[in-house]
């Protein structure tokens, strides 16, 4: 979750007025499903600035997220053989499932996506998030890119969610695959981490052979997306609102992402972090003695929410003990409550509890 009470109202309702004063009456009518035309151009020259995305406006989609991306292209290809990282983004596993499609589960590793184990399935069709993969947060190798590409040129696709890009903090951004392969690679975004999730806008850029399709699909799902969004987005994108919100987003979530580490080193110094290079959210496996459900529930009981890791595998009992940790939200105070409550439940689990101090005292008792 992004840090929603940092939302730029001001510009959006600026962005807003702007589109409203230039677009034609015709416009707020029954539009193309893709979107208008103007928002798409706007999309599409801000991922070609930014992200190197050879994005025609033509081939250019606008939806309602990236879910609902995922669930346009499971109704496209429904006839392919599908696979996905395991672990994986759990949501878009069931997005597959709910269109009848039971993705191939594809191990990741230290370098990203195992592209040879990938080879070995009878998938054609793989979901991927090469620049951040979530939820360990790893880059997918230079290696493993070279590999997935070639692999995708022999008559495969690759749908390339491009999740949290935007957000890296101690090394320079990772290129898209999609600029590489633009007729193999299907490429997704959406404005859910850097803007608000309540606004439901994201896009799709497709194969010259998917956007028909794919357009079918949207006009059947919803008949297009909110015009009145696109509008206030694509003035936003063109003003550099949007980029001047981005650079003062990550200063902020740098702060909060280095005091989660600071708090994870005094109150959980056996945790092992993972993904702490970019994104709005940490991967923290713990020991292996751990009881995760456990640790879920003595947090819950203290009004701090944590996901198990394990949400992201498709075999849950056989995951590694692990949580993921959002901090985008949080204020330093929020964040240090949260690590000492989970602390507090990992100390409980492992019969020790730390003190306010962080350090390790006998259980005393339940």
């Amino acid at each position: 979750m992004p840090d929603l009470s940092s939302f730029p109202r001001h510009s959006w309702l600026r962005a807003l007025r702007q589109g409203l004063s230039s677009i034609e009456s015709q416009s707020l009518g029954y539009t193309s499903p893709k979107g208008l035309p103007d928002a798409r151009t706007a999309v599409s020259d801000y991922l070609r600035r930014t992200r190197g995305v050879l994005a025609d406006p033509q081939r250019v989609v606008l939806c309602s997220g990236a879910t609902q991306a995922i669930a346009l292209l499971a109704h496209v290809l429904r006839n392919r053989s599908v696979a996905m990282e395991d672990p994986g983004f759990w949501l878009h596993r069931m997005v597959f499932r709910h269109h009848g499609i039971e993705p191939l589960p594809i191990p990741v590793d230290d370098d990203g996506l195992d592209v040879t184990a990938l080879a070995n399935t009878t998938a054609s069709t793989v979901l991927t998030t090469p620049a951040h993969q979530s939820p360990t947060g790893i880059v997918l190798s230079p290696a493993r890119r070279t590999a997935l590409l070639e692999w995708a040129r022999a008559g495969n696709l690759v749908i390339e969610d491009d999740y949290d890009a935007e957000y890296r903090y101690d090394r320079a951004p990772v290129g898209a695959l999609h600029a590489l392969a633009p007729d193999r690679v299907i490429y997704l975004g959406s404005v859910s981490k850097t803007l608000a999730p309540g606004l439901r806008l994201g896009w799709m850029v497709l194969p010259p052979d998917l956007v028909r399709p794919v357009v079918s699909a949207k006009s059947l799902a919803d008949t297009g997306s909110s015009v009145m969004d696109q509008l206030a987005f694509a003035a936003l994108l063109r003003s550099g609102d949007y980029d001047r919100h981005l650079r003062l987003m990550r200063r902020r979530y740098l702060a909060r992402r280095n005091y989660l580490l600071h708090a994870l080193r005094e109150y959980l110094p056996d945790a092992t972090v993972l993904g702490a290079a970019a994104g709005v959210h940490l991967t923290v496996r713990l020991p292996d003695d751990c009881d995760i459900e456990d640790i879920v529930r003595r947090a819950a009981s203290r009004r701090v929410r944590i996901d198990p890791l394990s949400w992201c595998y498709t075999e849950p009992d056989c995951a590694p003990p692990g949580l993921i940790l959002g901090y985008a939200n949080l204020t330093e105070s929020q964040i240090d409550t949260g690590v000492r409550a989970i602390a507090a439940a990992v100390g409980h689990s492992s019969q020790v509890v730390p003190d306010i101090n962080g350090k390790v005292a006998p259980d005393s008792g339940p």
